[in-house]
């Protein structure tokens, strides 16, 4: 008896302790993850900070007007800051990187000096010009290797944590893909920093207020009629198995937020839907795109076709992407011959089988049904002359745009290039003001890892 107890007590030591080890690795497990998730993203967004720098200067190159020269040195000044925070969260301090430091800190020191200063009276000078366009080129050779390292990382599945562990135990670290690449820009990086610096454009997102205007006094709806909306904006007959939830917390309006099992794959589709009106604001069907079957351009004629059986009336493609194998697709709508930027919704495309896999569309449920500005003082060659004389025209257009007062403003459009660089810039058609200064992207290039 007393043996059997003793043998049953064993065994429950030897599984409690199994289980305590599988616990210990589980949760060594999940430190890792997360370790990597965070090197990851902060190797992403850094990325992401270079390309955005180098449009950025280019867009400081090609502005003509001192007010809006300032801000644009100011936002260098802001991203190379962010750079050097996504730089610090990078497994770094055992592989040399102070070459590429220094230099971010240089082009800030430089963008920030100049920022600040008044530039209506002190103007830049022609050498502070000519270094300006040398930051610019040599931030695009700093982008350019950094997109190298990015596309190894993503094609070869590479791991952070390998290089902190190699870098750790001086295990040949030379071998490491990621630490080649890093040297490569830290040495690139240090020939720059010997040059002396001397002593978004983007489109402005529409707040969550704005869309809770829009869809006030609207009926609300209830999650079988989102389930019913959902069914026909994605054009799906067949009975899907869906699951609701309430969205709101800590915005201005409330939604349900779906996640759809598509019934064809059985992937995933995730969508929000405004509680009030009824409103799709965006969705993301969640799967892998192995191949490129159909052109962009079927694939932007499905975008639009899309949005025409949605009740999206007078759309025009006013811009369009291929990432790997999907398809973006960015529509404006059009009121009298007139692009109106405010009112854009964005549409995404699988190139394997052209299913509507992305749509996006806050501008258009902020902005969509507002009074537009008409007031047009300025004629299309007036405008033209408050161009950088540098810029060669080669298309123009009336377009309505979001200043950065969140005004809707009648603007005249132009693309252009200086030297092998294109530009969209919007002049006000009121009162002449450069409102917006737009590096255009050039194309993808492609890298062979093999």
């Amino acid at each position: 008896m007393i043996r059997s107890v003793l043998i049953a007590l064993l065994v429950v030591a030897v599984l409690g302790t199994g289980y305590w080890g599988y616990l210990e690795h589980q949760e060594k497990n999940a430190v890792l993850i997360q370790a990597e998730n965070n090197y990851q993203r902060a190797f992403h967004e850094l990325s992401y900070d270079l390309d955005h720098l180098h449009d950025e200067l280019g867009s400081a190159l090609a502005m003509n007007s001192r007010e809006r020269l300032s801000p644009s040195l100011t936002d260098v000044w802001r991203i190379t800051s962010e750079a050097q925070s996504d730089l610090g969260q990078l497994p770094m301090s055992l592989m040399p990187f102070s070459k590429t430091e220094e230099f971010l800190h240089k082009i800030g020191d430089f963008s920030y000096r100049n920022a600040v200063r008044d530039l209506d009276q002190e103007p830049l000078s022609e050498e502070e010009y000519e270094q300006l366009k040398t930051l610019y080129s040599q931030s695009g050779e700093i982008q350019d290797e950094m997109r190298k390292v990015q596309g190894m990382v993503i094609n070869d599945n590479l791991k952070w944590m390998d290089v902190e562990l190699a870098m750790a135990a001086q295990d040949n670290p030379g071998d490491n893909a990621i630490i080649n690449g890093f040297e490569i820009i830290d040495e690139k990086a240090g020939h720059f920093s010997e040059t002396d610096f001397g002593p978004d454009s983007g489109h402005i997102t529409k707040t969550d207020e704005e869309i809770a205007e829009r869809v006030e006094g609207l009926e609300e709806i209830d999650e079988q009629e989102a389930v019913d909306i959902a069914g026909e904006f994605l054009d799906r007959d067949k009975d899907f198995e869906v699951e609701v939830d309430t969205t709101g917390d800590g915005l201005a309006y409330k939604a349900y937020s779906l996640t759809i099992e598509d019934p064809d794959d059985g992937h995933d589709i995730y969508m929000d839907i405004t509680k009030k009106g009824g409103k799709p604001l965006w969705l993301l069907e969640d799967r892998q795109i192995e191949t490129a079957d159909i052109s962009l351009y079927d694939a932007s004629e499905k975008a639009g076709k899309f949005l025409e059986k949605n009740g999206f009336e007078s759309m025009a493609l006013v811009d369009s992407k291929q990432y790997e194998n999907t398809g973006v697709f960015n529509f404006a709508h059009m009121q009298n011959d007139v692009r109106v930027y405010s009112d854009a919704v964005v549409v995404e495309v699988a190139l394997d089988n052209g299913d509507i896999i992305g749509y996006e569309g806050f501008s258009y449920i902020a902005n969509h049904e507002k009074e537009k500005p008409v007031n047009q003082s300025l004629t299309r060659e007036e405008a033209r002359d408050r161009l950088n004389p540098a810029l060669e025209v080669m298309e123009h257009h009336l377009a309505v745009i979001e200043n950065e007062l969140e005004e809707e403003v009648l603007c005249h459009e132009f693309f252009g290039t200086i030297d092998d660089d294109t530009y969209r810039i919007f002049i006000n058609a009121e009162n002449g003001r450069e409102e917006r200064v737009e590096k255009m992207d050039r194309a993808e290039p492609v890298y062979d890892f093999d």
